[in-house]
């Protein structure tokens, strides 16, 4: 059974910095380009960051450019998300998603999906 499993999510004030990690099992990424998605209240799904399966290209919304780092380690089957600066408009469920039935470039979502991790950004 393939699982992402995300974490590090909470509350923080506006300025402030989370780190969301999302741990891979079942199936190995190393080949797969990953990404992170969220849903903001009363919005639909977006997408905010992926990384190549190299871990070399990286590509961001662009309300997060400059502000937020997708990094991953292949040999820990795992990616993670640093936030910084947080805006409230970052409050959000995020989600890891993995596979590779979406090319990296299209910026949308590949075929597993973790169960997400709420953020919440205090003004």
């Amino acid at each position: 059974q393939v699982q992402l499993v995300e974490s590090g999510g909470g509350l923080v004030q506006a300025g402030g910095s989370l780190r969301l990690s999302c741990a891979a099992s079942g199936r190995t990424f190393a080949m797969d380009g990953m990404r992170w998605f969220r849903r903001a209240p009363g919005k639909d799904r977006e997408f905010v960051a992926a990384i190549d399966w190299r871990g070399i290209n990286t590509y961001y919304e662009d309300s997060v450019k400059g502000r937020f780092t997708i990094s991953r380690d292949i040999a820990k089957n795992s990616v993670d998300l640093q936030m910084n600066a947080h805006k409230p408009e970052d409050t959000a469920v995020y989600y890891c998603n993995g596979g590779g039935s979406t090319r990296i470039t299209a910026r949308k979502p590949s075929e597993y999906w973790g169960q997400g991790t709420q953020v919440t950004v205090s003004s």
